[in-house]
């Protein structure tokens, strides 16, 4: 375990997405044109009519992912995750008129009728995925900085 200090919350965003919009592509041109380099999506809700999602279905190593799309109206029940360097790591719930799926959110979520998304800037802190020395799955971890600048 590593965790990383020193961060603030610099600035709150509230983003809409508008019908085919695509929610991954729309955080990450947000994170891009807001330059966050560190940050954290804190809440997602919608409706979407297209989404793909993935989740691991091994406990070893290389994980084994299963992908699954989806061509109906959905919900969407929560979007949360985390954005380092750029680039969003966001996980999703959605349901459909009969279940609830969760997963790791990917492009070809498109929007129905509407998104809305909250966006924390950190400031103070910039994050990035390596990785792992070990199993190569990516790992968050803190930009390299100045010394001096809050690392534990």
């Amino acid at each position: 375990m590593e965790w990383f200090r020193g961060g603030t919350c610099a600035e709150v965003i509230a983003l809409r997405l508008d019908p085919d919009d695509d929610v991954l592509e729309s955080v990450a041109a947000l994170a891009a044109e807001a330059d966050i380099r560190a940050g954290a999506v804190v809440s997602g809700m919608g409706t979407l009519k297209a989404a793909r999602l993935h989740w691991v279905t091994t406990t070893g190593y290389p994980a084994v992912e299963e992908f699954r799309d989806f061509a109906c109206p959905l919900e969407i029940a929560g979007i949360s995750g985390i954005i380092a360097d750029h680039r969003p790591h966001l996980h999703t719930c959605i349901s459909d008129t009969a279940q609830t799926y969760a997963g790791h959110l990917e492009p070809g979520c498109t929007v129905l009728y509407l998104a809305e998304i909250v966006v924390v800037k950190f400031g103070g802190i910039a994050l990035e995925r390596v990785p792992h020395p070990e199993k190569g799955t990516p790992m968050l971890r803190r930009m390299p900085g100045p010394p001096g600048d809050g690392k534990p």
